[in-house]
């Protein structure tokens, strides 16, 4: 079975080169090649064994009869495996891009084949069809350079390790709960008051259970006060100089200036605003068809980690700029509106923020109104 359009008109590539996708699984992986000509020679490699992918390219040059030397290109869907498989082709001199998973389009029939297989058949048409010049087929990502990808370790961890928190103290409060207990606070001085009064009063086993998980929660904690005290050293040494701006303006802390900067602003470069929000997923996804047209809401697209945060920025940028011109625009248009209103206001509140953080980064524009602060150590 050929690959839809893989030799048809233009779809085709440059003649007299190779081209190569992958669809990756956890214990298998399963390529699809052609130049453009031929039917597609597909393979089936185990996960990581680099020397079969080498291998299946020489095979395939050899059944289409290209040159040794001729160049390929190939693909792959960004996932699990993350960019390491991407830098390893670029070493071997292959012409590599990771592709957004979201972005590949797909058939709408209500029940259509989906296989490994067909998978990597439609990566390798599309693939034909980019090369070709048809650049909207989909979204490539971005990749970072290995120091750039290395330095999101500490906040994404620490942002894991404050989910683990969360369940831990939440398990408290239910086994807590298992005996009429209630309690508000998990942690300091407080529970320990109360804990001390309390724990002679619970079954042996409810009781161990707990200080189990008391215990889990204190290392989870310190671990958490290690990244932080991390985060702030490199500050305070002025190793961060962006963490260290964005950190001057009154309701941004060094562990939310550390997140925009290695998420969004440290590595990344936009052109305008819209690309700001675009990739945040604040922009706006209308939709129009014949006499049919309404807003959508926002497109919710690119980094999750930095629009959350955006979105909570944002609260903080009301209690803690009061005077800005932000804050002075959201109340004038959605603070005397209801609870909804001022949700739909918050998120383009958050819009606008990002976009003046980005021009106070790139070119020392301070938000109208905002005030500075120091550094707390």
């Amino acid at each position: 079975m050929n690959a839809p359009g893989a030799a048809r008109g233009k779809d085709k590539g440059e003649a007299g080169e190779l081209y190569m996708a992958f669809e990756l699984g956890e214990k298998s992986w399963k390529l699809a090649l052609s130049d453009g000509a031929h039917s597609p020679s597909r393979y089936t490699a185990a996960a990581s064994d680099t020397a079969a992918v080498l291998e299946c390219i020489a095979k395939t040059k050899a059944r289409c009869g290209l040159a040794p030397e001729a160049g390929v290109h190939s693909c792959y869907e960004a996932g699990r495996d993350g960019f390491w498989l991407h830098r390893w082709l670029i070493a071997q001199g292959i012409d590599n891009i990771v592709v957004d998973s979201s972005s590949i389009e797909v058939n709408r029939r209500a029940r259509r084949a989906k296989t490994d297989r067909l998978d990597g058949d439609k990566l390798l048409a599309m693939l034909l069809r980019y090369r070709a010049g048809e650049r909207r087929v989909w979204s490539v990502v971005r990749v970072p350079t290995l120091e750039q990808e290395d330095a999101r370790r500490a906040h994404r961890e620490r942002g894991r390790l404050g989910q683990e928190c969360t369940a831990h103290i939440n398990r408290i409060r239910a086994l807590l709960v298992l005996q009429n207990l209630r309690v508000k606070y998990v942690g300091g001085r407080l529970w320990q008051r109360w804990w001390s009064a309390h724990a002679g009063d619970l079954l042996p086993g409810v009781r161990a259970e707990i200080e189990r998980e008391g215990e889990r929660l204190s290392l989870v904690r310190a671990q958490m006060r290690a990244i932080e005290a991390q985060q702030h050293r490199a500050v305070a040494a002025e190793a961060e100089p962006q963490v260290a701006r964005l950190a001057q303006l009154g309701a941004i802390g060094v562990g939310s200036a550390w997140v925009l900067v290695k998420e969004l602003f440290g590595w990344r470069r936009f052109r305008n605003r819209r690309e700001v929000a675009g990739c945040l997923g604040l922009a706006p996804s209308p939709y129009a068809s014949g006499e049919c047209q309404f807003e959508q809401g926002i497109s919710k697209a690119g980094n999750k980690r930095s629009r959350t945060l955006m979105v909570e920025l944002a609260w903080s940028w009301l209690r803690h700029q009061p005077e800005s011109a932000l804050s002075q625009w959201f109340t004038r248009r959605f603070a005397g509106g209801g609870k909804r209103m001022r949700r739909i206001g918050i998120v383009a509140l958050a819009r606008r923020l990002v976009i003046a953080l980005w021009r106070y980064l790139e070119d020392g524009v301070i938000p109208d109104g905002a005030k500075l602060k120091p550094i707390s150590g």
